[in-house]
């Protein structure tokens, strides 16, 4: 509360009382310093509130007035306070959400319905983008951030590291069989993204082996949701993040190709900015998506 706001409240209850003393006991300072906030008032007024006695104090005239504006103004104030501890203690309000394209939506979106069932007086907008977006300049209140975090002073929590998988359509395993070993990948045709260039190799793990593989293949695109067309017609073998392929893994449209190697994973948080008190809809969010996501 301002200085102001505290003198106009030590006022007010000065003046029901009647007393510097009585004031003083309320609100626990001394009767001198009930009487230096009062003085403050008149002082800014340029007008005398209270008419002093040794038995009790009585209002003036514009005093009289003052009181009753004063108790306006504090009831405001305390109304303002309640309405904000409400929004801070209640989930409601827009909530803007980033994530990367894939993982937003396979994997944000149903948690997404779970929140807004549980707080429908949220509302989400959720922005789908594979850049790192600045939370700060564009509004946005929680991100999904994969990979390496950059030192950004955010705060962050992990979720479950994104694995990638590798994975063909029945119809193309029928014409070209099902490899059993990493190294027969290398026959195959593999679908890759244009950034990771003609000699790139995808690497798979056992234990303490390695295998490095040579993917080639007649398509390359630049976008996750190409490959994944591209693997769902047959065309070949595609190696994506769990979250863009497990909905076509769960229905048989792909199937999981050599489930006992593992390919890199990358790690997945969650972010907001460093706010000492979040506001009620960002920490719920935070916890419901690390309940369901973490």
């Amino acid at each position: 509360m301002s200085d102001k706001l505290r003198s106009m409240q030590v006022f007010v209850v000065a003046a029901t009382a009647s007393s510097l003393a009585a004031a003083g006991r309320v609100l626990d300072m001394s009767a001198v310093m009930v009487g230096k906030h009062v003085s403050a008032l008149e002082q800014q007024l340029g007008a005398s509130l209270l008419e002093r006695t040794t038995r009790k104090l009585t209002l003036t005239e514009i005093g009289a007035s003052y009181l009753e504006r004063c108790r306006d103004v504090l009831a405001s104030v305390e109304a303002a306070d309640h309405v904000a501890e409400t929004l801070r203690a209640v989930p409601q309000g827009n909530l803007r959400i980033t994530a990367p394209v894939a993982y937003g939506a396979q994997r944000l979106v149903p948690v997404i319905h779970a929140y807004t069932a549980t707080y429908p007086l949220v509302h989400v907008d959720l922005v789908l983008n594979d850049r790192v977006v600045n939370l700060a300049e564009e509004g946005i209140d929680v991100a999904i951030r994969s990979g390496k975090l950059a030192d950004t002073g955010l705060i962050a929590r992990p979720l479950a590291r994104s694995r990638m998988l590798a994975a063909a359509s029945p119809n193309y395993l029928e014409r070209h069989g099902v490899p059993h070993h990493p190294l027969d990948l290398e026959q195959h045709n593999c679908l890759s993204f244009d950034t990771w260039g003609v000699d790139h190799r995808w690497r798979f793990s056992q234990g303490e082996t390695m295998v490095a593989v040579r993917a080639q293949g007649n398509f390359i695109s630049n976008h996750g949701h190409a490959l994944l067309a591209a693997g769902l017609a047959g065309m070949g073998v595609v190696m994506q993040n769990d979250s863009l392929l497990a909905e076509h893994l769960h229905s048989g449209a792909l199937v999981h190709l050599l489930p006992d190697w593992e390919l890199p994973s990358r790690a997945v948080h969650i972010v907001r900015r460093p706010e000492p008190r979040p506001s009620a809809k960002v920490r719920s969010f935070v916890d419901f998506a690390l309940a369901r996501l973490g």
